[in-house]
């Protein structure tokens, strides 16, 4: 009998797939299947308050602490995240974000402790990168919990600017921009390339404007987009619906501001 040919299929055998989350469950459910389609990650682990029921297939739900804000995002990530991972490398991903071609894959990434795409706004060379879409070592989360580590919000610029130097001097290795940019589009690099993006302004070019769409209707936190909602009307209004769709956004994004501010 003729032996199987080879799997073509992307292997990170290193890799644990993450998401940290109390909000658009949906969504970042929909991230995590995403990726997992196009790799085999080791494990994936959604670590969140929230009762989503049985687990969807290849998902590992941890319970943790409700959290209330996106600084309690960054505490947790920063204090807590490396007790989870066993594996040499994790994938964090936000419900914005997701891998897209697994082709774009290097294994050099490994050689690094801390990929995300870089920021244009920094030019001093500290300027990578974004962590919504980020691939860690364990040894960097376990660095993130050393008393000489100083935390901060958000995470990723503490970890990738506030801390860097220290880091680097613990051995850390961050990968330069140009590694960075093949890795992941966020304000830069091209996401019909890249391995991965973050940035919900990305999604209606690569889901498609009605997936963009179903997956915007079942937010439960709008407010999650309210920074970027410009750049998303626009992607919005160059597909189907796109004024109607584009008006909706905004009106969703003034009646989220009226409520807080009614709260404040």
């Amino acid at each position: 009998m003729p032996a199987s040919p080879p799997s073509s299929r992307l292997s990170l055998p290193q890799v644990t797939l993450c998401a940290i989350s109390s909000v658009n469950m949906a969504a970042t459910l929909q991230a995590l299947a995403i990726s997992m389609e196009k790799a085999d990650f080791a494990k994936c682990l959604l670590l969140t308050d929230v009762d989503i029921g049985p687990a969807p297939f290849g998902v590992e739900v941890v319970r943790i602490a409700k959290m209330t804000s996106s600084a309690a995002y960054s505490q947790f990530l920063l204090a807590h995240l490396a007790d989870y991972i066993t594996t040499s490398h994790c994938l964090v991903v936000q419900w914005d974000g997701h891998v897209i071609n697994a082709d774009g894959w290097q294994p050099h990434y490994l050689d690094f402790d801390y990929i995300g795409a870089s920021w244009p706004q920094f030019t001093d060379g500290h300027n990578v990168g974004n962590g919504g879409f980020s691939l860690r070592s364990q040894r960097l989360l376990r660095l993130c919990q050393s008393p000489r580590f100083v935390p901060a919000h958000p995470e990723d610029l503490t970890i990738c600017r506030k801390n860097r130097p220290w880091l680097e001097s613990q051995g850390m290795r961050f990968a330069p921009d140009f590694i960075a940019d093949c890795f992941s589009a966020e304000r830069a690099g091209d996401v019909h390339s890249t391995f991965g993006y973050h940035g919900v302004w990305h999604m209606p070019r690569v889901l498609g404007h009605n997936k963009f769409w179903q997956i915007y209707c079942g937010l439960d936190d709008r407010g999650t987009v309210r920074h970027d909602w410009s750049h998303i009307v626009r992607r919005m209004m160059e597909g189907p619906s796109g004024y109607k769709r584009a008006l909706r956004i905004m009106i969703d994004q003034l009646r989220d501001g009226f409520r807080k501010g009614k709260r404040s």
